[in-house]
């Protein structure tokens, strides 16, 4: 399968290596818009300098392609995904799905329109940590979930349209751990109320750091608290997490799973007590592929056996609706209902 990959610095290198470990994934051609980037890159990953063009409209133009990936800043997400879906052309896309919710579902009605797959990067589901935590969750060992924490602390220098986003935490970052929210619990956010501030000290324009309160359709309740400036004790990109299920509780620190499960309850003279066992550490699962990867390979089974993949455009917008319902309750102080 060939594709024509749009915008090739910064993340796009992530995907530059995707494409060149990949057994069936080549290119055809690439969109950069900065002429030093195409340049650097070029050299950087033997790039064919005369594949790579100005605008995607050029790169079709003078290219044959199976495929787009959007790899794009979000407010260039909605022009891309749209002229590729309307070319024929099945495109994966880099999170969030657009700059706002408005432009996400412009590209969800082109998807529906043309019939063509728009496949949404949410790559932090597709790795051992996550995929193990779900098996966990899935496996009824440790009977109902009822409540859930994330916490996320980093402190990244990027530089770039991030620095400039009004709440670059929520909409670039913590779209990651949303997204893994409906995808743990196996439902969608219906109520949230959050606050975001800046610290003194940021680099960043908007708000870098958050935290919200989250109730989901199935009854589970979710605490977030994240920050994009943190100066020390970092967690993993992943966030720590802590579940609270019937019979027990999964605990994940610094990318390691544990549990600890309820035995029995002692009634004793002064009452019940749990009787737990020790706290465990469960091994990751192995995964063949992950991350990006992954979400290539199963891109590319889709767009050539017809495959099914569960991260399209049609059910990113409820991560979207997630995100900026988050930005929503943010900026008005109030509890908002989706």
């Amino acid at each position: 399968m060939k594709v024509i990959q749009v915008g090739i610095g910064g993340m796009g290198s992530t995907w530059l290596r995707a494409v060149q470990r990949s057994p069936y994934v080549h290119f055809a051609g690439f969109v950069e818009i900065n002429d030093e980037i195409a340049r650097a890159q070029a050299e950087a990953y033997n790039l064919d300098p005369s594949l790579i063009f100005q605008s995607l409209p050029e790169a079709l133009e003078n290219v044959e392609t199976d495929a787009v990936i959007n790899v794009t800043p979000p407010e260039a997400h909605r022009e891309i995904c749209i002229r590729a879906l309307e070319t024929g052309l099945p495109v994966l896309t880099e999170k969030p799905l657009a700059g706002n919710l408005a432009e996400a579902r412009a590209i969800v009605d082109a998807a529906k329109a043309t019939g063509m797959l728009c496949s949404v990067a949410q790559n932090y589901r597709y790795r051992p940590l996550t995929q193990t935590i779900k098996a966990i969750l899935d496996s009824g060992e440790l009977g109902a979930l009822a409540a859930a924490r994330a916490e996320f602390f980093r402190g990244p220098h990027f530089g770039g349209f991030r620095e400039q986003m009004a709440h670059p935490l929520i909409v670039d970052m913590s779209i990651h751990h949303f997204d893994l929210m409906r995808f743990f619990f196996g439902s969608d956010a219906v109520s949230i109320s959050a606050r975001s501030w800046n610290p003194p000290w940021s680099w960043f324009d908007g708000d870098a750091s958050a935290a919200a309160m989250i109730k989901f359709a199935n009854g589970v309740e979710a605490s977030y608290t994240g920050s994009w400036c943190s100066q020390a004790f970092e967690t993993s990109w992943n966030a720590d997490w802590r579940f609270e299920c019937e019979r027990g509780v999964i605990l994940v620190e610094d990318d390691r799973v544990y549990i600890q499960q309820l035995e029995s309850v002692d009634e004793g003279a002064r009452g019940q007590s749990s009787i737990h066992d020790e706290r465990r550490e469960i091994p990751l699962i192995g995964m063949e592929r992950e991350s990006q990867d992954y979400l290539l390979q199963k891109f590319y089974e889709a767009v050539t056996q017809g495959k099914a993949v569960s991260t399209t455009a049609q059910d990113n917008i409820h991560t979207m609706a997630f995100v900026f319902g988050v930005v929503e309750a943010c900026d008005s102080g109030g509890t908002v209902n989706l």
